[in-house]
């Protein structure tokens, strides 16, 4: 069953499929973060087309808390998960939220989540000369 909309923005379908365009940690909550991107989106990674990004990108989130892993005392892995949130990129359609659909959901489960796109802005305001995206594509060999 397709999860509800977040935001007013649609759950994408298969971006379980999608490419990573980067991979972070967060240090004050203790998650790990995979960054994928659609076609469009990953495009625009691999040819350094990202500030703005181009119409119809869409940028994935997923994210886990940090775990120890059990294996290895010198090493992490993904534990619990925390949520998948997503930035669409249409200008005309998102003309009030700076030309991006802000989405998330929430658990296994992917739960929309309840607290307004204003969460979302707040939190990505530092990076808004960077087109509001905090991510840097990593560098393939």
């Amino acid at each position: 069953k397709t999860p509800e909309p977040s935001h007013g923005v649609p759950y994408p379908q298969g971006w379980q499929n999608w490419a990573t365009i980067a991979v972070s940690h967060r240090t004050d909550n203790n998650t790990l973060r995979v960054i994928l991107g659609n076609d469009i989106a990953v495009l625009a990674a691999r040819s350094g087309n990202t500030n703005p990004w181009p119409e119809g990108a869409i940028l994935g989130k997923v994210v886990w808390k940090d775990t120890q892993l059990k294996r290895s005392e010198t090493a992490t892995a993904t534990g619990g998960s925390v949520h998948a949130e997503f930035m669409r990129k249409d200008s005309k359609q998102y003309i009030n939220s700076y030309g991006w659909g802000w989405a998330r959901w929430v658990g296994l489960e992917q739960k929309p989540f309840k607290k307004g796109s204003e969460v979302c802005i707040a939190c990505h305001t530092p990076v808004k000369d960077r087109d509001w995206v905090f991510t840097d594509p990593a560098s393939l060999p």
